[in-house]
């Protein structure tokens, strides 16, 4: 990494990088960005796109892209990582196919003897000249790209996989063509064009391997639709979406897409939203819910007011979440880039000495020069490269399209890891959809009055209890008191003013804090059968108390179960008192729970078990639980509902459901394992391959094709992760 860049200062900048050919670029444009004050760069080769963060008191974007054109290669700012991956499909025209096809059709000559020795037919050798005539092209036309490759890698002052073909190619060319014009000697030429083939050949088959490990991308970039059914003074006219602005009325016809985030004002429809959460069944929409960009309107028409348009839709953040987890860097690549610094200065040592060895041992010039040829060739830094950012673009992919967004490469990795998993009870474990079910005034003051002052104090607040005594107060056609000076202390309670007088409403801890008595014992039934207690207060008067329930979400036992079996722990976390926390963990089948907790104390307890060396996992909703969250080795926030709410956690699942922190571990364990499985296979692919080759039992052709498959086949494992699926419970 490079030096620390001043938080305060940072700004950030999304590059697509063009002329990178394996992980030795990759870690080339790095180690030169890096070096340079106030910069700190991350580049992905499998996306060939680079995220820099720098301080603009140091370093400015002109200055970044002429460091990286300086180092031989080239690159395009992008408004974020999703554009980068627009500009690279947009310029994405089939490049090579002339080159290999031209390549192709005149190698194949230069294999005919070789044919014709498996039928003991040794008159259909070529003779010399038409050798040179037709490997001449396939050197210096098709393979003119190893030359451009390897030019800008040595004159950036780095080694990358294209020195290693065009040396290869090179040497076997120029030795042939040198036991041609000597009179005498074996011919190589087959061999340098069956190499340039070969890696063009596989270059293809690369390419369109790693488009399809960006197709998750790619589909949710082309989902929302370019026009939309705008309406103005009683007008409906198809507009660009570009020009429409929150607030702004629009259509949805039966079988549209929803163009941009709205909220319906009238009609009723089932809308399928399978391309953004994951969920297969429609979803009912009538006045007062929500529509989001993308998603598919099946039944009636609906007409909406905008809300979010543009990069605020929560397709977009999508996109952005997503673009950006698939660019960023998985701690294990750290180890890749180390060997891939080295790796080509390390075969060019190794392809020299076994070219000066071979021929110190077996007096054979030719044997030599083929063997250290096979040596450069068979030599692959690019699956090396591949191994790990194309199974991280599959995974993230994936786990988009089941409605789990995981936030960076980091996070994935960690999210397998988790040792204790934390839940939060109120929106996690039960639907965060509470009801008032009893109110208890005292002193004097009446039901309805108790419940207009707590919906009063509620007003400003988004916590669910909130929610539920205000709509209990709407219910009952009663208006909220005016509360002054309200101030929410998150997970403790609120207060506010009215006239005079302070008002005060929450949990019965809080209320013992703020120096209120009162007898537990009246609420002790109340909370030992799952209720949840909240007490109102005016001035140094106990008011009365609300008993609020809320529901467990279906299927949470058998999701805990799930969890257990596997070896987490989960624990629930909550403020509420010990009894309503016991009733609700045992429906749940958690056997562990901390109660009557504040927000900080989550955090403590999580802080707690990481002393222990235990990694925690915390799952909630980021609005009582947020100093956890942000504490937690990963953790995983429910339900987000806008693309600013993508940011909170480092893995956000759409549907509000705890089925999916089970798949997201389940996805998490999958990528990983694919990660070290490619490389696994790069390495030893090269552990064994280039000893091989040296002792002479590969031709430098086989050699190239080796090469070359070796990239493929590292993309192609990578894309079986496509065949995960969430777990079943």
């Amino acid at each position: 990494m490079g030096e620390a860049v001043e938080t305060e200062f940072i700004s950030a900048i999304d590059l697509r990088i063009t002329g990178m050919t394996c992980a030795a670029c990759a870690a080339r444009i790095e180690k030169v960005l890096n070096r340079s004050g106030g910069v700190d760069a991350a580049v992905n080769l499998a996306t060939e796109t680079a995220h820099v963060a720098f301080d603009p008191r140091r370093a400015n974007v002109d200055s970044i892209v002429g460091l990286i054109e300086g180092a031989g290669y080239g690159a395009t700012p992008a408004l974020d990582a999703a554009d980068a991956l627009a500009q690279r499909e947009a310029a994405e025209a089939p490049t090579g196919l002339a080159e290999f096809w031209l390549a192709a059709a005149l190698t194949l000559p230069l294999l005919l003897p070789m044919l014709g020795m498996a039928f003991n037919r040794h008159d259909w050798m070529l003779p010399a000249s038409w050798q040179f005539v037709l490997a001449t092209p396939v050197q210096f036309w098709s393979g003119r790209r190893f030359y451009r490759g390897a030019w800008s890698s040595l004159k950036g002052g780095s080694a990358n996989m294209d020195v290693l073909v065009a040396l290869g190619t090179s040497v076997a060319y120029l030795f042939s063509v040198w036991s041609w014009l000597g009179g005498g000697g074996h011919l190589y030429f087959e061999a340098s064009a069956s190499i340039v083939t070969l890696v063009l050949l596989g270059k293809l088959l690369e390419a369109r391997a790693r488009e399809r490990t960006a197709e998750a991308l790619t589909q949710l970039m082309h989902l929302q639709p370019a026009t939309v059914q705008r309406e103005k003074e009683g007008v409906v006219s198809e507009v660009p979406v570009a020009q429409m602005r929150p607030g702004d009325l629009f259509l949805v016809r039966a079988g549209d897409a929803v163009p941009i985030d709205g909220l319906v004002l009238e009609g009723e429809s089932s809308v399928d939203e399978a391309m953004l959460t994951g969920e297969s069944l429609p979803v009912a929409k009538q006045a007062g819910a929500k529509v989001f960009a993308g998603t598919l309107n099946q039944s009636g028409s609906l007409r909406c007011v905008a809300t979010a348009v543009g990069g605020q839709t929560l397709l977009a953040g999508i996109i952005r979440l997503v673009a950006a987890a698939q660019g960023s860097k998985a701690p294990v690549q750290r180890l890749v880039d180390r060997v891939a610094a080295v790796f080509v200065p390390v075969v060019l040592v190794m392809a020299l000495l076994t070219w000066a060895l071979t021929w110190f041992l077996q007096a054979d010039l030719a044997l030599a020069v083929v063997n250290a040829v096979a040596v450069l060739v068979i030599a692959c830094p690019c699956a090396l490269g591949l191994a790990t950012p194309t199974a991280l673009m599959v995974g993230v992919g994936r786990g988009a399209q089941a409605g789990i967004l995981i936030k960076n490469a980091a996070a994935l990795e960690h999210a397998q890891r988790v040792d204790v998993l934390v839940v939060d009870k109120t929106g996690t474990l039960t639907l965060g959809e509470p009801r008032v079910t009893a109110i208890y005034p005292r002193g004097g003051i009446s039901t309805d009055g108790l419940l207009e002052l707590a919906a009063g104090l509620e007003q400003g607040t988004v916590h669910p209890l909130a929610r539920a005594i205000l709509k209990e107060a709407q219910a009952r056609g009663l208006a909220p008191a005016v509360v002054t000076h309200a101030q929410t202390r998150s997970g403790l309670g609120v207060s506010g003013q009215l006239d005079e007088a302070l008002l005060r409403l929450g949990s019965p801890q809080f209320l013992h804090a703020e120096g209120l008595a009162f007898d537990a014992a009246e609420f002790a039934a109340w909370q030992q059968a799952g209720q949840t207690v909240v007490g109102v207060a005016r001035d140094d008067q106990l008011l009365g108390w609300l008993t609020l329930a809320d529901t467990l979400r279906p299927g949470v036992e058998r999701v805990v179960a799930a969890l257990q079996r596997q070896g987490t722990r989960v624990v629930m976390l909550t403020g509420d008192h010990a009894a309503t926390a016991a009733a609700i963990a045992g429906r749940a089948g958690i056997t562990e729970f901390q109660a009557g907790l504040m927000p900080q104390a989550k955090a403590e307890a999580v802080r707690a078990w990481q002393a222990q060396g235990q990694r925690v996992g915390m799952v909630g909703d980021g609005i009582n639980d947020a100093p956890a969250l942000a504490q937690a080795d990963v953790s995983f926030a429910m339900g987000a509902g806008s693309g600013s709410a993508l940011e909170a956690a480092d893995v956000t699942l759409l549907r509000n459901d705890l089925a999916g922190v089970l798949a997201a571990i389940d996805l998490s364990r999958a990528t990983v394992r694919k990660i070290w499985q490619n490389l696994f296979f790069a390495f030893i692919y090269n552990v064994l391959g280039i000893p091989v080759a040296a002792l002479g039992w590969l031709s430098p052709a086989f050699a190239g094709g080796a090469m070359a498959m070796s990239s493929v086949s590292v993309v192609g494992s990578a894309l079986l992760l496509k065949r995960w699926r969430p777990p079943q419970v």
